[in-house]
């Protein structure tokens, strides 16, 4: 079983930028795709950013192309998420999630206990 705590959360501005990361343990998540999702009060998780086993592929959903950046290094057996030009509506608790395959087309997997992130306007 992978365990995932997330970290780097916070309070920000809006316009300033934040790093989220997220380290696996108890396995190695270099095989299996990774994740970041968030949930704002009041709303369901929605997925942020996804990022399969080697990198090469990444999802963005349309409300942060082009702001934030999922990466990942498997040495280290950590994924991160920078958050740039952060806005207002980007406040919500920020969750890692591994997934039991190489792709974000499998189930399973495993999900921190998240990381807040507020920012102000």
């Amino acid at each position: 079983q992978v365990q995932l705590v997330e970290s780097g959360g916070g309070l920000v501005q809006a316009g300033g930028s934040l790093r989220l990361s997220c380290a696996a343990s108890g396995r190695t998540v270099s095989y299996v795709a990774m994740g970041w999702f968030r949930q704002a009060p009041g709303k369901e998780r929605d997925v942020v950013a996804r990022i399969d086993w080697s990198g090469g592929n990444t999802y963005y959903a349309d409300s942060v192309k082009g702001r934030f950046t999922i990466s990942r290094d498997n040495a280290k057996n950590t994924v991160y998420l920078q958050m740039d030009s952060l806005k207002p509506e980007d406040t919500a608790i920020y969750y890692c999630r591994s997934y039991a395959g190489s792709t974000w087309y499998t189930s399973g997997g495993s999900w921190g206990r998240g990381t807040q992130v507020t920012v102000s306007s």
